[in-house]
């Protein structure tokens, strides 16, 4: 959604929705990052007596829960994209291993030094649009005939307006009118000066090249791993599956030709047996086939792939889907694969009952979000699905960020680069 729409009432819409998204956004971020704050610091100073090294990991993940979900709304706000760059821990990494993996990585103190800007100049900068929008409602009431009961205790300021009579409560409602105007052109842009102070510290101020070759480098080999198991996957499945299947069938036809002279009737029993078992292996043949890479990802799409896929799930599903053009068969695969995996998650693990889908293109980047009811608490972790998911995207140099608050909803959105055909 554009920030400031081409007419006039976009533009007052875009106005009105800005100052509300930001004075939301104060409400949240000051407490947030207060709460958040003090407890890093406190679990950081219990590390030496040891109590900091079983919290420090839990403290942590909440501060990368609320970076990532700010930089979500930077995106879908206001268009301004912070990739994250945290390192990935070990799958087994043990509490001692997890504290200082996180504390070892210059992207868990580039959160840590947000957040005390968040609590005041973050605050101030999403606070800006909504008082900029809502100060003119009091001038307008002066101007209606407040200023009767603000006068009666002397002259009362409105800006730079000293009300006392109606001429000055006029002058009052004209500087209203004038404040109201400048919310409407300046207000969505004050509200993405707040998130790009944002990225101005999320983002990595120095090494950034480095790092974006550190993460491109760690994302490929996971690949090369996740791409070694899966050829064992299929080589296994095979082994037990279709080639047993093909091998019992090659012996029935072998004992059906023995037989077709010495016990017809018996014959015609194995060739029904073999009958049975060329269905059954071409079933799970198809079945390998469509995890490799499904058909109708092949035939129709990313969009109607994902839409296949919400018809399948056992909860209602809404799916949003704008894509102008198909991207390269490698990305739609990982993006798939991603939806599929979240999908899971949320049926199984969420215990959702509602999942909304939004799958569209925009400034070169594929976005998926996926939303659902359930009871919220997914994390980033090291061995959950969102793991391999993150590790999947991040192959095609795609970023995955959650947010998921205890009691739900949660809101899994990824992002790659690419170019529609």
């Amino acid at each position: 959604m554009d920030m400031v729409s081409k007419s006039d009432n976009g533009r007052v819409k875009g106005a009105g929705l800005a100052a509300l998204r930001g004075l939301a956004l104060a409400l949240v971020s000051l407490p947030g990052a207060v709460v958040l704050f003090v407890l890093s610091v406190v679990s950081i100073a219990l590390i030496p007596i040891g109590v900091g090294i079983v919290t420090t990991p839990y403290v942590l993940t909440g501060v990368r829960n609320f970076a990532n979900w700010r930089r979500v709304l930077a995106a879908e706000w206001a268009g301004v994209r912070t990739p994250p760059a945290y390192r990935p821990l070990p799958k087994d990494a043990t509490p001692w291993g997890r504290t200082f993996g996180m504390l070892g990585d210059a992207a868990t103190w580039r959160d840590l030094r947000w957040l005390p800007l968040d609590m005041t100049l973050g605050f101030v900068t999403a606070l800006l649009p909504a008082a900029l929008f809502l100060y003119p409602l009091e001038g307008f009431a002066i101007a209606a005939g407040l200023w009767r009961v603000l006068a009666d205790s002397g002259t009362y300021w409105y800006g730079f307006v000293p009300v006392s009579d109606p001429g000055t409560a006029f002058g009052a409602g004209v500087l209203a009118l004038a404040l109201l105007l400048l919310a409407h052109f300046v207000t969505p842009r004050l509200l993405e000066v707040h998130f790009r102070l944002t990225k101005a510290v999320l983002g990595s101020s120095q090494g950034e090249l480095t790092e974006r070759v550190r993460v491109l480098t760690e994302t490929r080999w996971d690949a090369v791993d996740v791409s070694a198991a899966e050829l064992r996957r299929i080589e296994r499945d095979l082994h037990d599956g279709a080639q047993a299947r093909l091998v019992a069938v090659g012996m029935d036809l072998g004992t059906i030709e023995a037989l077709l002279d010495k016990d017809p009737a018996k014959a015609r029993e194995l060739v029904a047996q073999a009958r049975k078992s060329s269905v059954e292996a071409l079933t799970e043949l198809r079945a390998l086939v469509r995890g490799i890479h499904p058909p109708v990802l092949a035939e129709r799409g990313l969009g109607d792939a994902v839409k296949a896929l919400a018809l399948r799930l056992p909860v209602a599903t809404e799916v949003d889907v704008e894509l102008p053009g198909r991207a390269e068969e490698p990305v739609e695969s990982a993006a798939y694969f991603a939806v599929s995996e979240v999908f899971t998650n949320a049926v199984k693990h969420a215990d959702a009952d509602r999942v909304w889908v939004d799958v569209h293109h925009t400034d070169g980047m594929l976005r998926v979000a996926v939303t659902d009811n359930g009871k919220g608490g997914a994390v980033i972790g090291a061995g959950s699905g969102l793991a391999g998911v993150e590790r999947r995207l991040g192959t095609f140099d795609g970023v995955l960020a959650v947010s998921s608050p205890a009691g739900g909803p949660t809101m899994v959105t990824m992002e790659i680069p690419c170019a529609l055909s």
